[in-house]
Formats: structure tokens, C-alpha cells, sequence
């Protein structure tokens, strides 16, 4: 822990001077922790590795803030919030006898979930909300193309069902985790509250205790979310060559009267989770902008003249009769702009069908 204070402290100091106007540069922080390592002797006591590469995770944080868009500026970590995050090169570590040696003779005992399959590059060491630690290390592994296969699928995110594919077989159901585990979390809750003391400082061995357990029980949802995500995206990836996702962004919900079955639903991690695995499996993956994908017939790409309803889940085209779930329909929708290369239903031109006909082009 004092390796990660004296590495937030240099994440800190280098914030401080971007908002004094100061424009620090990977270059520039890097001159002054040499000549700070030199006059300080704490910071000296520890590591420069993982000193440097938090300066240049600042840098390439500072660097994203204004080239991503809705990326922020990076923002002070605090003592009591923030959770250690160390980050080591291939000098500032060696692995002996199956244990992890840090720089100042620290050696660290890893229960290796697999072996690596090449050396590792660097290392990460984290600790999560619950206390325990973990070490992901980067190593090169020779890349498996997935077995080729035919067809396509596409996916509309919600609420009640958290993935509606094309075809019924690949739908992703609504499992509530998080739901199952209200009441137990809800009684560690109000443990914690009854042991708060109300007062700054360090808190009673027994508030630790009653937030720990607390943590627990978020991690267990968590863990249980991301399994089920995993078996979900590795059943679509392996059956299908190309994968059309709807582009939903969820955070709009927290702000909803749906905010907690979204967050028990896990879309963003379902979402991420199925488009890396994806890329990684070689599929073709593209982003379909959500706007107009539930009021786009999938049959004849006729666009409903007026806002459908929450309430209204069956999808009724008045130029065709073509009907349908509203969650199927706007998933075949996404899959169809996909077929016909494109990102947003606007860029799919459809000519207006005539009475009695459908007639459609790209």
C-alpha cells in the first residue's frame, strides 16, 4: 500500500499542474520525478517503475480526455475511494518459483488461474472492492481463427429481456442477480448504517466488517452477471459471421424509473463482452445507431409516423401489415441495415411503397 500512496500522490501532483495551467507532458513529469526522487526521500523509498508508468497512464489519460469524445479530464484520486492500481514493466519484475517478486524484495504468492503461454511483458496488481488482490499479467498468444460459419444476427438491447436477437434462439433473458439478492443485501446495508459511527476518521472494526460483506454480496451479482454474459456472446459468436449490436448507451437509464432493473440487467457489460469477444473470434461487428430502430418496419423499411409507446410491445407496419414483436422487429431492423452495409437506418434509402406493393432498395 505505501508503493500505490506514493503513486497516487505523482497522479495527484500531476493533476494539480494541469489545472494550474501548467500542461504537463509525459516528457516534463518524467524531469521532475527525477529531480523530486532526489530530494525526497519517501518517494525515493520506493520503485521508480511503477512511479513512471503512473505518469504515463496520467499522460495517456490526459491525452484521450481530448480526443475521446465525452472522455474528462483526469481527476484526483482520493485516499479512502480510490483502489490501488500498480502497474510494473518486465525490469521492475521477475516471476521465481511460481511467485511474483517486486522490486524492494517484495515477493507476492499468485494462485494462478492458468499457466502463461509466453512470457509476460508487464503486470498489473489491483484490489478490488472486496480486499482481494489480483495480478493480470500481458503476454503474446498465438491467435485461433473461429471456424467459419454463415448467417448473421442482430441484437436490440432492453430492459425486461436484456438482449432480443433476430432469431429467438440467441435471446439473451433477464436474469435478476441482483434482484435475488436484495434482501441480504439490503440487511448488510442497514448493518453497516447501525455501526457508522457519524464521525470523520477511521471507522469501527465492525463497520469494516458490515462493508466488506456488503461488497461481497455486489461482487457475487457481478461475477454471476459477467458468467452469464460470457456463455451468452460465446453462443452468438460461435454460430454467426456477422453480428449487428444496436449502439445503446445505458446511462440515460440511471436516471429512470427502470434504473435498478437496468443495472441488474448489466447491458454495457453485456455489450462490451459480446463485441471483444467478436473482434477476437474474427466476426464481423458493426455498431447500428439505435435511433429510428423501433419504428422501421423490417420488412419494407416504412418508418412509423408517430413515437411508439413503452407500452406498446407489438410492431404494426401500416404501409405492408407486416407484424411483429417490437423488440424482434427492431433487431431484424438492425440486422437488415448491417446486410446492406450501413450504421444507421437513415442510410439505408427506401423508396415510399405504393399501395398494394413493397419495394425497397439500397
Amino acid at each position: 500500500m505505501s508503493e500505490w500512496h506514493r503513486c497516487r500522490f505523482l497522479w495527484n501532483e500531476a493533476v494539480h499542474q494541469q489545472k494550474s495551467g501548467e500542461k504537463p507532458t509525459f516528457g516534463k513529469l518524467g524531469k521532475l520525478l527525477t529531480e523530486v526522487r532526489g530530494r525526497n526521500a519517501w518517494l525515493r523509498g520506493g520503485s521508480q517503475v511503477p512511479q513512471q508508468q503512473m505518469l504515463r497512464t496520467y499522460a495517456r489519460a490526459l491525452t484521450q480526455s481530448f480526443e475521446v469524445k465525452g472522455r474528462g479530464r483526469p481527476a484526483f484520486k482520493s485516499r479512502k475511494k480510490s483502489l490501488p492500481s500498480l502497474e510494473y514493466t518486465l525490469r521492475g519484475f521477475t516471476i521465481k518459483n511460481r511467485r511474483l517478486v517486486l522490486p524492494k524484495g517484495v515477493t507476492i504468492p499468485v494462485v494462478w488461474s492458468r499457466d502463461l503461454p509466453s512470457e509476460p511483458s508487464s503486470v498489473r496488481i489491483t484490489r478490488d472492492s472486496v480486499g482481494h488482490w489480483y495480478a493480470s499479467f500481458v503476454v503474446r498468444r498465438d491467435m485461433v481463427a473461429a471456424p467459419a460459419v454463415e448467417g448473421g444476427v442482430g441484437i436490440d438491447w432492453g430492459v425486461s429481456t436484456t438482449a432480443t436477437a433476430s432469431d429467438s434462439a440467441f435471446d439473451f433473458p433477464h436474469l435478476g442477480h441482483r434482484r435475488r439478492c436484495a434482501a441480504e443485501l439490503g440487511k448488510a446495508q442497514r448493518r453497516m448504517s447501525r455501526r457508522r459511527s457519524g464521525r470523520r476518521g477511521a471507522q469501527s472494526k465492525g463497520y469494516r466488517k458490515a462493508k466488506i460483506s456488503a461488497a461481497k454480496i455486489h461482487k457475487k451479482a457481478c461475477r454471476q452477471n459477467q458468467h452469464d454474459s460470457r456463455v451468452w456472446a460465446k453462443r452468438i459468436v460461435d454460430n454467426n459471421a456477422l453480428i449487428a449490436v444496436e449502439d445503446f448507451t445505458p446511462k440515460f437509464l440511471a436516471r429512470s424509473s427502470m434504473a435498478r432493473k437496468a443495472g441488474d440487467a448489466a447491458i454495457g457489460a453485456a455489450k462490451r463482452e459480446l463485441i471483444d469477444r467478436g473482434v477476437r473470434a474474427g466476426r464481423k461487428v458493426v455498431l447500428i445507431q439505435s435511433a429510428y430502430t423501433t419504428m422501421t418496419c423490417s420488412r419494407c423499411f416504412a418508418r412509423a409516423t408517430h413515437r411508439l409507446g413503452l407500452a406498446e410491445r407489438t410492431f404494426l407496419c401500416h404501409h405492408c401489415g407486416h407484424t411483429d414483436s417490437r423488440d424482434r422487429n427492431a433487431a431484424r431492423t438492425i440486422l437488415a441495415v448491417a446486410e446492406r452495409g450501413h450504421t444507421r437506418v437513415d442510410d439505408v434509402r427506401h423508396l415510399q411503397p405504393s399501395f398494394g406493393s413493397v419495394v425497397s432498395a439500397v
